[in-house]
């Protein structure tokens, strides 16, 4: 009896929950969601250079208007713009849609770089003001730095992360086979003592 009294208000409170989860999800906004990615790269002039793209996804359910990214916090003592543009501009974003952007970088001063997010604003036609989105932060950038020479057998390593588990998987199955198919020394001893 205990029991059905303390689950009763568990209960209404879970169904109203999700009643208003659903009622907030279910409202007609759009809902940005920005992925930066930045990689580096060696040349063979022995700079490296940066390459960052930034995908804005929309995943509300009505279209976000004049959408601006803004991605200036690349210091210019330690980064030369080669290609593209740090910030870039969009009439649209549909819901469900997808936006891209990228651009490269040169780096100038070897050291660790902690890189900020990328900085979206967009209008929403219910609201006049501005809204503000941040992209997920990169991780450290060791730009310029001192790398170790590559393994001799960094193939070898590669191979077997790339087919390590097929190449259990199959040696099991050789392995099971193998002993189906050759006879026990035991029951090969059996069988010539029951002869005689």
């Amino acid at each position: 009896m205990a029991n059905q009294i303390t689950t009763k208000p568990l209960f209404t409170l879970v169904l109203s929950l999700l009643l208003v989860s659903s009622s907030i999800a279910s409202s007609d906004v759009p809902f940005i969601v920005a992925h930066k990615k930045a990689t580096l790269s060696s040349l063979k002039s022995g700079a490296e250079r940066v390459s960052v793209s930034i995908d804005i996804y929309n995943q509300g359910s009505s279209t976000a208007y004049d959408i601006t990214l803004v991605d200036d916090h690349w210091p210019q003592d330690m980064f030369n713009v080669v290609s593209g543009n740090t910030s870039q501009s969009w009439e649209r974003l549909h819901a469900g849609g997808l936006l891209s952007h990228s651009f490269e970088l040169d780096g100038k001063v070897k050291g660790l770089f902690l890189g900020s997010p990328a900085v979206i604003t967009f209008r929403i036609p219910t609201k006049a003001a501005l809204q503000e989105a941040y992209s997920t932060p990169i991780l450290p950038l060791d730009v310029l730095a001192d790398k170790p020479p590559v393994q001799k057998l960094e193939w070898a390593k590669k191979l077997l992360v790339k087919y390590g588990s097929l190449i259990s998987v199959i040696s099991i199955v050789v392995l099971f086979v193998y002993l189906l198919v050759t006879p026990s020394k035991s029951g090969a001893a059996k069988s010539g003592k029951k002869r005689r």
